[in-house]
């Protein structure tokens, strides 16, 4: 199989690759085209990877390129995972929302909205291009806001375009884990969107265990999200949510701490990834270890604003090895070898939850095979989950339809509708700044 990594110089592509050479099953990945747009991120990474096969014998070849439509010709798989802007535009977003007292995380409130008014003009011509150079292939979207953007992305591709995330594996295997109980032998009743889901049942030969730990506070405050959320709240949920409902049930709390904080996660990011090409770039200095220490620090790092802020202290060892791509080579792995898989992925609803139309992508339990992802039937979500979902979708819808007709009243209803922007003036405020710090904003006109 030959597989194309959009965003190919990025940071993160080592991870994929690592877990690509450990695939040594009939069908695998023999080749790999990384694209980006940056030459000299590419040759990093390339080096990176160079010393990861190195040993391994049968390692997928790699090449590189800075031309879209040559990347995207003969490929079976498209890895999308691309960051318009680069993290300069990631510190921006938040350095503006920041500004104006409201959150500017990457992909949740008005830097969610910012990221995406940017990204989905440039992943619906990568969609394009797909549709035309590659129509065969299967599109794996991680490009932030997964959901937003893999929604854009079917528009163009149907069902051949299906958006992963780390975040529910994550939230599963820690689960599992203060449980006693072996995360592949468990179902996970996981529903919402790409960062907006719920954990209500984690089922081992028909029994729900999830009621045990929401009985036990000992048992809650003994893993990450017990700590973030707290016991009593998560009891009286009845549920555990992803990390990222943080910065929504403790909005308040989360954007004093990024304003509180010597500097934003944008700009750690930015600083510390330029450090790490540049001396990569140096001759003489060892690329792996470079990455892999480099990498350590930004996973240790995660979240750290809004760990501080609920007490919940640092993140455990087992949650610092990443975990998307594992999601991705079992992805590929399935509809490659019509080998038949159970993951959470972002996919169009099909009636999934009642709650939203068919075409809205959500994030459910699948099954996927040869003929792609399946979403499979979930309990209705409770109300307080109803009324959030269906806000979020509909700011989605709006920055899809202000990226499509370039509409500055749109973009500007995005931001205002969204529940963590409590004001129409300050979304004025927010169109404004954020068109004058990003020139891929120029669109918005009209």
């Amino acid at each position: 199989m030959n597989l194309t990594i959009l965003g190919g110089g990025g940071f993160r592509v080592p991870l994929v690759y690592g877990a690509l050479l450990g695939d040594r099953g009939e069908g695998r990945v023999r080749r790999v085209v990384l694209h980006d747009v940056d030459a000299r991120r590419l040759s990093a990474v390339t080096r990176v990877l160079a010393e990861q096969a190195a040993g391994v014998p049968d390692a997928p070849v790699v090449s590189a390129t800075t031309d879209l439509d040559e990347a995207l010709r003969g490929a079976d798989f498209v890895f999308s995972a691309i960051r318009v802007g680069g993290l300069r535009g990631r510190a921006e977003d938040e350095r503006v929302a920041l500004a104006q007292g409201v959150l500017g995380q990457e992909t949740v409130g008005a830097g969610g909205v910012a990221y995406g008014l940017r990204t989905v003009p440039a992943a619906t011509d990568i969609a394009r291009r797909v549709a035309r150079l590659a129509p065969d292939a299967w599109v794996i979207n991680f490009t932030n806001p997964a959901g937003l953007v893999t929604e854009a992305m079917s528009r163009h591709l149907g069902d051949r375009v299906i958006g992963i995330c780390d975040s529910p594996v994550g939230l599963g295997r820690r689960i599992a884990r203060v449980l006693g109980v072996r995360p592949d032998q468990a179902w996970i009743d996981y529903a919402g969107l790409n960062h907006l889901g719920w954990v209500r049942g984690l089922r081992v030969e028909g029994r729900d265990e999830l009621p045990r730990l929401l009985a036990d506070p000992a048992l809650l405050g003994s893993f990450e999200e017990g700590r973030l959320f707290g016991a009593d709240f998560l009891g009286s949920l009845g549920a555990i949510p992803n990390e990222y409902l943080h910065y929504y049930y403790f909005n308040r709390e989360a954007v004093h701490a990024a304003q509180r904080a010597d500097r934003t996660r944008g700009a750690f990011l930015l600083d510390q990834q330029r450090h790490f090409y540049e001396e990569v770039s140096r001759p003489g200095t060892t690329a792996l270890a470079t990455w892999d220490r480099t990498r350590a620090e930004r996973e240790a790092t995660y979240m750290a604003e809004n760990r501080e802020t609920a007490g919940a202290g640092e993140r455990e060892e087992e949650d610092l090895s990443g975990g998307y791509e594992k999601v991705a080579l079992a992805l590929m792995r399935a509809i490659a070898r019509d080998e038949r898989a159970t993951l959470i992925l972002n996919v169009r609803n099909r009636g999934t939850l009642s709650a939203l139309d068919r075409e809205a992508v959500v994030e459910v339990p699948c099954l996927v095979d040869a003929n792609g992802a399946h979403p499979l039937a979930v309990d209705p979500l409770p109300g307080h989950a109803v009324a959030l979902v269906s806000a979020v979708k509909a700011v989605d819808r709006d920055v899809l339809s202000a990226a499509e007709s370039g509409s500055r009243a749109l973009a500007v209803r995005a931001f205002a509708l969204h529940p963590l922007v409590d004001s129409v003036a300050v979304a004025r405020r927010l169109v404004e700044d954020y068109t004058a710090a990003h020139p891929q904003l120029a669109y918005l006109r009209r």
